[in-house]
């Protein structure tokens, strides 16, 4: 079926396609499957014009890998393309987002037109001899000397190494009369994503999560937008909206961005941190809960973030399989809403064989002497020098990290109060910088030492 011919079926109301499609033939109706231009959205579609780079900038479940495969299909069946490039954040985003997800390259191409997937060359080939060949971003010097004629660059906001892929990608892109690209990512304020949507031959295509929501799954929709609608973290996920840093974080994206690994080196210790919500059920606020590492180096490293709103007993036993799983050293929790139902949770944990596996397990009570600002600051200083890493994309502790103002009197968030109560007890183990650098941090930023006390409990401080 011809893609003029799809376009005006898709144009025509519901009732009157479903009666045109009815009296289609078997191999039109085969062939109506298999054509983009009747199912998809408009602003899936390419837009007109002469652009180089077709940036598609939205929300989760928008159906971003949907639309870059389905360009990269048509650029090859139209001829347009012979020669492109498949590039994504890891060689494993490449395989299995890219040319083996459910939205990539080989689910959304027809029986009859197919590509042959080589995964020891990294190569995709169709039946008129055009290729595509996968490329890692976190390998970006593989993409210096190949040439190609057009791209499909899949969540390029999360590339580690992005000005160095990007720029050896364009370098090699020289064949052809028209190269071109299509970057399909989710947002993030990066100094790299900023200059490319500035860059006047991109071409922006923003959209949002609901748009989508008649190929969402019912239970994605309740309990992910349902719980982030409207929030900062929701309004970047889900709207597709370029979220900036806030003013008075401590912490900022670009610096995150600037330290961040793909994995930890040898840790010298590693702790579950546990921050818990103020009560003690399922609809309380969400409870922190995350793991970091002290590395032979006396950087920090942040491993996991697996907070969530949960009841005690969910994360008094998350806890423990973290702390397993991670072969820590203790687990740590801050203590100020209760000492007696923090510590009972934890060491109540036990097995499937019933056996008390936290009665097992070195547990360590914190209790909150200062504030949340001046237990935060040091471990900001700690990123300011480059020594406190994450390991990897955690993007609502990345999101709670950026838009946390301590002197807004907003709440700090859980994942974040973690995280410092993490780092910090790791801190104060390391003989290289323990209480000395509590010190050195305090004068640097002209703050007294000791610290101010905590806030009274049922604060903001608390």
């Amino acid at each position: 079926m011809s893609s003029s011919l799809a376009s005006r079926l898709a144009a025509l109301p519901p009732e009157e396609r479903q009666r045109i499609a009815a009296a289609l033939s078997p191999d039109e109706r085969a062939a109506l499957a298999f054509t983009w231009e009747f199912w998809a959205r408009p602003e899936q579609l390419p837009p007109p014009g002469d652009w180089t780079t077709w940036l598609v900038l939205a929300g989760r479940g928008f159906g971003k890998s949907r639309t870059g495969a389905e360009w990269t299909r048509a650029e090859v069946e139209s001829g347009r393309r012979g020669r492109l490039a498949l590039v994504a954040r890891t060689a494993s985003d490449v395989r299995d987002v890219v040319v083996e997800g459910e939205a990539g390259l080989l689910a959304i191409s027809p029986p009859w037109n197919r590509p042959v997937y080589e995964p020891s060359k990294r190569r995709l080939t169709w039946l008129s001899g055009a290729t595509a060949t996968a490329y890692s971003a976190d390998e970006p010097d593989l993409l210096r000397g190949p040439a190609h004629d057009g791209a499909w660059c899949d969540e390029i906001a999360s590339w580690r190494f992005a000005e160095a892929a990007w720029s050896n990608l364009m370098f090699g892109l020289r064949l052809g009369t028209d190269p071109r690209v299509v970057a399909t990512t989710t947002p993030k304020p990066t100094a790299f994503l900023k200059r490319l949507i500035a860059d006047p031959r991109t071409r922006v295509t923003r959209g949002r999560t609901v748009e989508n929501a008649a190929n969402l799954a019912p239970g994605f929709l309740q309990a992910v937008v349902g719980r982030y609608q409207g929030t900062r973290l929701g309004r970047q996920e889900l709207d597709g909206l370029l979220v900036e840093d806030a003013a008075g974080s401590l912490w900022k994206r670009d610096e995150l961005d600037a330290h961040r690994v793909a994995a930890a080196p040898e840790l010298a210790r590693v702790v579950v941190a546990v921050d818990p919500s103020g009560t003690a059920n399922a609809d309380s606020d969400e409870c922190g809960v995350v793991v970091a590492g002290l590395g032979a180096d006396s950087h920090f490293y942040v491993l996991a973030d697996h907070s969530g709103v949960m009841s005690p007993a969910a994360w008094g036993k998350l806890a423990i399989e973290l702390y397993q799983t991670f072969k820590a050293d203790r687990v740590c929790a801050e203590v100020n809403f209760g000492a007696a139902m923090v510590a009972e949770v934890i060491r109540g944990v036990r097995d499937e064989h019933d056996k008390p596996v936290g009665q097992t397990i070195p547990f360590k009570e914190l209790h909150a002497s200062r504030s949340k600002f001046a237990r935060a600051e040091p471990i900001a200083a700690l990123g300011e020098q480059g020594r406190l890493h994450l390991c990897g994309s955690l993007p609502e502790l990345e999101g709670e990290l950026t838009s946390w103002e301590p002197n807004s009197g907003m709440r700090s968030p859980n994942r974040l109060d973690a995280m410092v109560w993490g780092v910090s007890e790791l801190l104060d183990s390391d003989s290289d910088v323990g209480e000395g650098w509590y010190r050195f941090a305090a004068r640097e930023m002209g703050r007294p030492w000791p610290p101010e006390p905590a806030a009274p409990e049922g604060s903001e401080g608390s």
